[in-house]
């Protein structure tokens, strides 16, 4: 089989389910079948789907715990089951085997448990097998949840490699302030401030203003974003065919798989180094990869070993990126200012925020 590429494809509470928090039979069947069709055009998807508490919503009603995160994780542990019987039914109707990809923060914050979970995920697409993934809402703590959903198609979308990323909503494109539909995105002419939000329901925690931080993000990747109506039973398809529908964000040069990795540690680094005007100048250079060298860094912060990941700040407080330290907090603190040292973080182990 011809194989044109790796898609990951997020669909949200608000898409999955009617308004009494039940499962939309017709909307899981369509999005299926969709996905059987890409897979039949050489189309390897990973799924990222929401939905599990509201499953359990659907089958607990009011019962259950009164205390909100308790509830949460009853809802999604009972909700889960259900969510995933349902795509096992539906995908094995089709001739496709699923398996469930349940992730946390902490998973891509651990260098060993990212790979870890990416030597599966690659597994399981090699096996011809359809990866469903979901935030393991059961054992998340508050501060380690994701944003939502969008977040981890994010994540997963970089992990993976994947050439497109597709977030389902349940409006037809982005808005612009006047309400009309904006077909490309593009940074120079729109401002997320404003367009027209979508707010949360109390089916889902995300919005569009989580769909357009990912996209942006997902895009600087090098990951092609589309942000579209997954009501629309032929969306996926029409999105496998040059671009039609939603709003779409080009995607910018592929970033290495190590630097897709580090894009994920910006809040969790364990250090940080405040680089001066000259050193801030030139990694804002993108046309050409700048190692961050010892002269450029004014203050160093943390208690941290070489192989770390640290933030590089600007004077002003700025978050400027990430990257893997070459030295441990008290040689990066000596090499302040020296021009004859090594890189305090080499340009391959760099990633930086747009």
């Amino acid at each position: 089989m011809k194989q044109n590429g790796r898609l990951v494809v997020k669909v949200g509470s608000q898409v999955l389910c009617e308004p009494d928090g039940r499962l939309s039979m017709p909307v899981l069947e369509g999005l299926v079948e969709q996905i059987v069709s890409l897979r039949t055009g050489g189309w390897d998807v990973v799924l990222v789907t929401s939905g599990a508490v509201a499953a359990g919503s659907g089958s607990l009603g009011d019962s259950g715990p009164a205390n909100p995160v308790a509830r949460r994780q009853v809802l999604a542990a009972v909700g889960q089951v259900r969510l995933m019987e349902t795509y096992r039914r539906l995908f094995e109707a089709r001739g496709l085997v699923v398996a469930q990809v349940l992730a946390s923060k902490s998973d891509f914050q651990s260098r060993g448990h990212y790979l870890n979970m990416r030597a599966c995920i690659e597994t399981l697409l090699g096996a011809g097998v359809v990866p469903i993934a979901n935030e393991n809402d059961v054992v998340s703590v508050t501060e380690l949840m994701f944003t939502d959903n969008d977040e981890l198609a994010g994540l997963l979308a970089g992990l993976v490699g994947a050439q497109r990323l597709v977030l389902l909503s349940t409006v037809a494109a982005v808005l612009d302030a006047a309400g009309a539909p904006i077909a490309v995105w593009d940074d120079a002419e729109h401002d997320m401030a404003d367009v027209v939000k979508t707010g949360t329901t109390q089916l889902g925690r995300g919005g569009m203003q989580s769909k357009l931080e990912v996209a942006r993000k997902a895009a600087g990747l090098g990951i092609e974003v589309v942000i579209a109506d997954g009501r629309d039973p032929t969306v996926l398809a029409a999105l496998a065919a040059p671009h039609s529908v939603g709003t779409r964000f080009p995607a910018g040069r592929v970033a290495s798989p190590t630097r897709r990795w580090l894009a994920t540690m910006e809040g969790h680094a364990l250090g940080a180094v405040t680089v001066n005007a000259g050193a801030e100048q030139a990694l804002s250079d993108r046309s050409r990869l700048t190692s961050l060298l010892p002269i450029g860094v004014e203050r160093v912060e943390g208690d941290f070993v070489r192989g770390d990941v640290i933030q590089v700040r600007s004077t002003d407080g700025r978050l400027l990126g990430c990257g893997r330290a070459q030295y441990g907090h008290a040689e990066a603190r000596a090499a302040i200012g020296h021009r004859d040292r090594k890189p305090v973080i080499h340009c391959d182990y760099l990633y930086l925020v747009d």
